[in-house]
């Protein structure tokens, strides 16, 4: 599979919260400035991350945004809830 740009940033009402988010993406070895990070990921990648940032946070009041920079893919909108936006995780993808 092929690695694609992805933007990842979140926004974390707990530090607690936000240091563990912030371990997952170092782990990943994601460099970032301050809560977004920009890097190159497979689809299964993204998926996986994705999955263990939304086991982290807090839906109600944290927010997660997962965004490819592709250009040729057209933005669709996933998240763990019902209906996407900012206040919920959530996942763009083509």
């Amino acid at each position: 599979m092929r690695r694609k740009p992805v933007v990842i940033a979140y926004d974390i009402c707990s530090n607690r919260r936000r240091r563990r988010m912030f371990r997952v993406l170092k782990q990943w070895k994601l460099d970032a400035q301050y809560s977004v990070f920009e890097c190159r990921l497979t689809s299964a990648e993204a998926r996986e991350l994705f999955l263990q940032l939304t086991g982290i946070m807090d839906q109600e009041t944290d927010c997660l945004l997962l965004a490819w920079l592709d250009n040729s893919r057209k933005p669709r909108g996933w998240t763990r809830c019902s209906r996407p936006g900012f206040r919920i995780p959530v996942w763009y993808m083509g």
